[in-house]
C-alpha cells in the first residue's frame, strides 16, 4: 500500500503567512487594548490630580488672584439669558462637562438644564462646544472614544486638545470657533481650572455651583473646599475680573440676580 504524506501543517507556506498575519493582528489589537487601558489610567489619575491646575493655582494665589474672579455666578445654566449674550455679540458657548451640565463621570444631561441647553443651541447653532480635561485630550482620549460617546449622548461637539485647563492657550478653541476668545463664553464650575483658563485668555467666564459633589474624589472635594473659601475672601476684598469687552455689566446676562 502506498501512502502519500501531505506536508505538514505548519510549513505549509500559505498557511505561515495566514499564521504571521494572525500573530500581527493579535500583536496590534493588544497594544491598542494596553494604550486604551493606559490612558483611561492616566485620564482616572489625571482627574484627581492636575499636576498643571496646582501650579497654576500657586501662580493665582500669589500673582494672579484676578483670573479665579468670575464674570459673573450662577446657581446653574437655566439662570444664563442665551440670548442677551448673544445680542452683545458674542459668537460661541465653552462648557465645562463634569458638574456642569452632567454630573461626575455621567453621559447624560442633567434633567433640569435640558430646556436651557436647547435654548443655547437654538440661539448659537453649531457655535457650543465641550472643553473637558479628560474627553478630547490627546494624552487621555487619544482615540477620541470618550469625545465621541458625549457627542453622542448630549448632542454637543467636544473639542480636541493638547492640554489641560487651566494651562494652555486659546487657540485650539479660537480655531474651532473661528472668531476671537473675547467673543466667547466660557462656563464651568471650578473656579482654579474652567475660570482662571477663561480668564486667563480673555473669556467671559460664568462660574455655576456643582450639580453634585457625592461623586467626587476626596482630593477634589478638598480642592473645591479651598476655591470657594478663597472666592468668598477676594470677593469681600473687593477683588474684580478684568472687564470683559462685550459685556461691561455681566449681570445683563442673568435672568436672575446670582448668589454666591
Amino acid at each position: 500500500m502506498l501512502y502519500t504524506l501531505s506536508p505538514p501543517h505548519h510549513t505549509h507556506p500559505i498557511n505561515r503567512t495566514s499564521n504571521t498575519r494572525i500573530r500581527s493582528c493579535i500583536k496590534s489589537h493588544s497594544s491598542n487594548v494596553t494604550n486604551m487601558r493606559w490612558a483611561d489610567l492616566k485620564a482616572a489619575v489625571g482627574q484627581r490630580i492636575n499636576v498643571q491646575g496646582i501650579l497654576f493655582s500657586v501662580s493665582v494665589v500669589t500673582r494672579n488672584k484676578h483670573w479665579m474672579i468670575p464674570h459673573v455666578s450662577v446657581p446653574d445654566v437655566t439662570y444664563i439669558d442665551w440670548v442677551a449674550l448673544k445680542t452683545k455679540g458674542f459668537e460661541g458657548v465653552v462648557f465645562d462637562k463634569d458638574n456642569t451640565l452632567t454630573v461626575p463621570y455621567s453621559l447624560d444631561l442633567w434633567g433640569p438644564l435640558t430646556a436651557s441647553v436647547e435654548s443655547c443651541k437654538s440661539v448659537f447653532g453649531n457655535n457650543i462646544a465641550v472643553f473637558s480635561n479628560s474627553a478630547g485630550l490627546e494624552e487621555y482620549d487619544p482615540d477620541d472614544r470618550k469625545a465621541k460617546a458625549i457627542e453622542f449622548a448630549i448632542g454637543i461637539q467636544v473639542i480636541r486638545h493638547k492640554m489641560k485647563k487651566p494651562a494652555g492657550s486659546a487657540e485650539e478653541v479660537e480655531r474651532h470657533f473661528g472668531c476671537d476668545s473675547s467673543k466667547l463664553i466660557m462656563v464651568g464650575d471650578r473656579t482654579f481650572t474652567d475660570i482662571v483658563y477663561g480668564n486667563r485668555n480673555g473669556f467671559l467666564t460664568i462660574l455655576t455651583a456643582p450639580l453634585s459633589v457625592a461623586e467626587e474624589t476626596f482630593i477634589v472635594k478638598q480642592v473645591r473646599k479651598i476655591e470657594q473659601a478663597l472666592l468668598k475672601w477676594w470677593l469681600r476684598k473687593g477683588l474684580k475680573p478684568e472687564n470683559a469687552r462685550l459685556l461691561p455689566d455681566a449681570l445683563d446676562c442673568v435672568k436672575e440676580p446670582p448668589t454666591i
